[in-house]
Parts: structure tokens; C-alpha cells; sequence
């Protein structure tokens, strides 16, 4: 199979370049850390903002209020996202729609569509205490009873739940995986339990489903789920491969001004080898995960050449994340291992992406059977 090439658009261009500026000015390091202290852990000011500029709005086809552009225009912004750790719900809210655009009925997708296009909060709920990253391997249930859905089971690292208008659940309905909408006012209080997590930028919590019942018209009508999983797992993969390759310049660019301005015994501890070196071989490896990126965003909508860009992406830019994050800590000798020195945010970070959605690993052994059987 030929691979695809790497290309990148003018509106991929025009949208980097409002990112940029707007991630930098919003997300500055004190702003992280505040959030990271606070109730809700993002801006709802900042929320709106984004909403204001079209950004939930840019993969959500016109017909549904949408821009009409692609999950590979909003590659720039994942990827500035990363590089200043700015929490909001942005990423699940655009994964969500996504499931939406692909299983949902015209009546669904007329209903909630405009919501997240106009800022609503949008989440998933799909994994389970089995820690699966085949998103089929599901346990939830759903069984109809009286003409309504009762639902049982229990999802964990639903991420911004508390303040989602709808969750996208995985159930099953007669051994099929499926997908149902779950709409905030028939989400019971005690429902949602916030999870302690490695990384503190985001919120994530349990969802107890025991006791939710929902209409028929909440499930999703697609009837391909393979297509459907596939298409939720690829999407969250190629974003989060842009917020880890921003965490990655960020983190790299961090640990440079530490070492050019760092002395002992006399000299810029930039100077010496055993740090040049290292740091020489993370930028490398992150130009090396950022081609992965782009390319995977170029080729996204090709069939079998998109799958496969995608997870070469996902597995460099994890690889690449953990590996400067890493360094940047040891580098910075004992305050590195301090809660005070933000390249320990990043690693965390680093560690909470390898965790959803398929470590660097996991995303090799799906690429040798699609390279090479």
C-alpha cells in the first residue's frame, strides 16, 4: 500500500496563526495552574470565546450550522492547545460531534449538531473498568423494557462531564455495541463521581449508568458500530497526537532556556554534552512526530491510508512527549521533581494521553497487521 503524502492547507494556515496567538494569550502558565485548582478546571469566558470564533463549529458540516471544514483543520488548534496544556472541553466536545455526524439519525444530528456548533459541552463516555481499548469490548447495558432503555454499567475518564449537555455513552443492545445520547437533565446528581487523575489540567469522572433510562430515539441509528468505533477511535487519536506535538515544542522550548541560562561550575550547563546531546536527539524526534501529524491530517479522509498515518502519528507523538518531558525533569535536577516546575505537567500530561485511546505500543501492533499482513 502506497502511503500518503504530507500537505497542509491555507485555512490549516490561517487557523494555526489564530491559535497561536489566542492559546498564548488565554493560557499563560499561571492561568494552568489556577484552573488547575479551581472547581471546574477551565474558563467558561475563554469557553464562549472559542465558541464565538467558529471553533467547535469548524468539522460540523453547513446543513448543521457548521463551518463545513474537517477534523484536520482543527489539527492547529489540538496542537496549540497542547503546547500551552489549555483546559477546556474543546477536544471531547469535537470528538462527540463527530460520533454524532457518523451514527446519528438526520433527527439527531438536526438536534444536536447545532447545539455543540453554538458551545454547548459535549462528552464520551467509553471506557470501562476492563481498560479495553477496543472500544467494541464494551459491558454497559442497555435493554429495553416498557418501550424505554434501562441502563446499567459503569464508564470511567468521562472527561468534562459534570458541565457536558450531552454524554455519548457505549452500550450494548442484544450483544451489538452501540452508542446512546445522554442529555444532562436525566443524568442523576450522584451519577457522576470525580476521578483523581495524573494530569491536573483536565477532569474526569466515573459515570454510574444503574438507574438511567433513556427513548428509543437516544440511540444512535448507525448500524455499521465497527465503522462507527473506528471512526471515534481515529478522530481522538489524531487530535490528541496535535496536543501531544505541541506539548512537545512547548516542553522542548522550556527546557532549552533552562540551559542556556543554568550555570555550574562555572559554565552554562547548556554546554555540556550529556544535556546538548539529549536535547538535540527530542527536537529530532519531535520534527519527526510533527510530519506524522500533518501527514495523518492530510491523508485523514483517505481509506486505509488515513488509519494508518494515524496511528504512525499517535504512536511518534507519544513517544516523542514522554521522551522530552522526561529529560526536561531530569534536567532540571531536583526542582524538576517539584510540583513548581512545569515540565512535570507535561510528563503527567505525557502519561494521560498514553493512556487513552492506545499507548505508542498498542498503535504499532495494529500498524504491523495493517502494513504487513
Amino acid at each position: 500500500m502506497e502511503l500518503g503524502n504530507i500537505g497542509v492547507s491555507e485555512e490549516q494556515i490561517e487557523i494555526l496563526d489564530i491559535a497561536t496567538n489566542f492559546c498564548r494569550d488565554k493560557s499563560p502558565i499561571d492561568k494552568v495552574r489556577e484552573l488547575m485548582a479551581s472547581d471546574i478546571g477551565f474558563d467558561r469566558v475563554i469557553w464562549q470565546e472559542m465558541a464565538d470564533l467558529g471553533w467547535l463549529a469548524i468539522s460540523i458540516p453547513e446543513e448543521y450550522e457548521g463551518i463545513g471544514l474537517s477534523l484536520s483543520e482543527v489539527v492547529p488548534i489540538a496542537e496549540q492547545m497542547g503546547r500551552h496544556l489549555m483546559a477546556s472541553p474543546y477536544i471531547s466536545s469535537t470528538i462527540a460531534a463527530q460520533a454524532v455526524l457518523i451514527a446519528g439519525s438526520e433527527e439527531q444530528k438536526s438536534k444536536y449538531l447545532p447545539m455543540i456548533a453554538a458551545g454547548s459541552i459535549a462528552t464520551l463516555a467509553l471506557s470501562e473498568s476492563n481498560g479495553d481499548w477496543d472500544l467494541r469490548n464494551i459491558e454497559s447495558l442497555a435493554e429495553l423494557k416498557d418501550g424505554v432503555y434501562h441502563l446499567n454499567g459503569r464508564k470511567q475518564f468521562c472527561l468534562w462531564a459534570d458541565n457536558a449537555e450531552i454524554i455519548l455513552v457505549s452500550v450494548l443492545i442484544n450483544n451489538k455495541p452501540k452508542l446512546a445520547i445522554i442529555e444532562k437533565s436525566n443524568i442523576p446528581e450522584y451519577a457522576l463521581r470525580r476521578e483523581s487523575i495524573i494530569d491536573e489540567t483536565k477532569r474526569s469522572y466515573s459515570f454510574d449508568l444503574s438507574h438511567i433510562t433513556i427513548d428509543r430515539n437516544a440511540i444512535l441509528a448507525a448500524d455499521n458500530d465497527t465503522a462507527t468505533f473506528t471512526h471515534i477511535e481515529l478522530g481522538a487519536a489524531l487530535l490528541q497526537s496535535a496536543e501531544m506535538c505541541g506539548g512537545s515544542q512547548s516542553v522542548i522550548d522550556y527546557t532549552i532556556e533552562y540551559l542556556k541560562t543554568r550555570k555550574q561550575f562555572g559554565k552554562v550547563i547548556g554546554e555540556y554534552q550529556a544535556l546538548k546531546h539529549p536535547t538535540v536527539d527530542s527536537y529530532v524526534r519531535y520534527e519527526k512526530a510533527r510530519s506524522h501529524l500533518y501527514s495523518a491530517a492530510h491523508n485523514y479522509n483517505d481509506q486505509g491510508v488515513g488509519e494508518i498515518a494515524v496511528r504512525m502519528a499517535k504512536a511518534s507523538s507519544d513517544g516523542s512527549y514522554s521522551n522530552a518531558a522526561d529529560r526536561a525533569v531530569q534536567f532540571h535536577g531536583g526542582f524538576g521533581f517539584t510540583h513548581d516546575c512545569d515540565a512535570g505537567l507535561h510528563r503527567r500530561a505525557a502519561i494521560f494521553h498514553a493512556s487513552q485511546f492506545g499507548d505508542a505500543a498498542w498503535h504499532r501492533s495494529k500498524l504491523s497487521d495493517l502494513l504487513f499482513s
